[in-house]
């Protein structure tokens, strides 16, 4: 995580590669896995706050163990950005309140008891044939809905942590004008949220939940555009420096990629599509939240790729 610092303050290559570069994939996979497990987190918090859990098709029952997954798939990645690797131990000696680093360990240290209990209220079967005694402890957590509720609860709250996280801490390195905005924690939530909805909605197996999450998704679809928009209108409504790290996006190297793959084909032609399925106009297809999912990938490249060409002194340009 000290690596990201180190990563945004080192480089300064005048010639921008609007494709990013491929040997800085880590930070942005991480983003994008914390991201969306972030979202699967919250949706599957909602489905059991919510009783669906006594489905026996629920997909919060899916979630959890996808989530243990790629969640610790995004830690090897950000592991593998780390030049002093043998120390990351020590983020967890202490809790500095000022630091967003300190409060993103100590989050993904929380993501995963909650992730767990979650996986105890039904653990799939391959699990229970490997592991003595989970069909009971899954019986007795199930006995207690005021304690499922609260793993509901947690699971949503740490989710909303998480997502946030994965925005804020970019934002508070002020000398990158690009990240330092107020909704860029946001965009990341959202966007997170739409590619879980859209990720858990290609496996779910159960017909309203999977109706529900395509409804979900375009309403978060239509709110990541807005976050979009009012994130560009921030930065060339302040200073120099931002106008400059906007024109990145809107008109610079980053803006065919930017335009094309994020907002048309991430955004607008899956809110297309998904707007017609819901209405019942066509059926339901994979490539709607396969689009989606592809386009939060690329907007976290891009955010983190055109972030490290925009700085105050706007040298890139000249």
């Amino acid at each position: 995580m000290y690596d990201l610092i180190e990563l945004t303050t080192t480089r300064h290559n005048p010639h921008i590669d609007p494709f990013m570069s491929m040997w800085e994939w880590q930070i942005p996979l991480y983003l994008f896995l914390g991201g969306i497990v972030a979202g699967m987190m919250i949706i599957s918090g909602y489905f059991i706050f919510s009783h669906r859990y006594k489905e026996t098709d629920c997909a919060c029952f899916s979630t959890p163990l996808i989530s243990l997954i790629l969640i610790s798939l995004g830690m090897f990645f950000l592991f593998l950005d780390l030049s002093h690797k043998l120390y990351v131990w020590r983020l967890y000696t202490t809790f500095k309140i000022s630091s967003p680093m300190s409060w993103g360990a100590w989050i993904l240290l929380l993501v995963y008891p909650a992730l767990i209990l979650n996986l105890l209220i039904k653990p799939p079967a391959i699990l229970q044939e490997r592991i003595k005694n989970l069909a009971n402890i899954s019986l007795k957590i199930t006995s207690h809905p005021f304690f499922v509720k609260v793993i509901g609860i947690a699971n949503m709250l740490i989710g909303l942590m998480l997502g946030a996280y994965t925005g804020i801490l970019l934002s508070v390195m002020g000398s990158r004008p690009l990240w330092n905005s107020s909704l860029l924690w946001f965009l990341f939530l959202v966007s997170g949220l739409s590619t879980a909805a859209a990720f858990v909605h290609l496996f779910a197996k159960n017909k309203y939940e999977s109706e529900l999450l395509a409804k979900a998704d375009n309403g978060l679809l239509t709110l990541e555009l807005f976050v979009i928009f009012m994130f560009l209108i921030g930065l060339l409504s302040s200073a120099k420096p931002h106008k400059d790290a906007a024109e990145l996006l809107l008109t610079g190297p980053f803006a065919p990629s930017f335009w094309v793959l994020v907002v048309l084909m991430g955004i607008l032609i899956p809110l297309f599509i998904q707007l017609l399925a819901v209405n019942h106009k066509i059926k339901h297809t994979p490539v709607a939240p396969i689009f989606v999912i592809i386009g939060g990938i690329i907007l976290r490249f891009i955010i983190v790729e055109a972030g490290q060409y925009s700085h105050w002194f706007n040298a890139h340009l000249k």
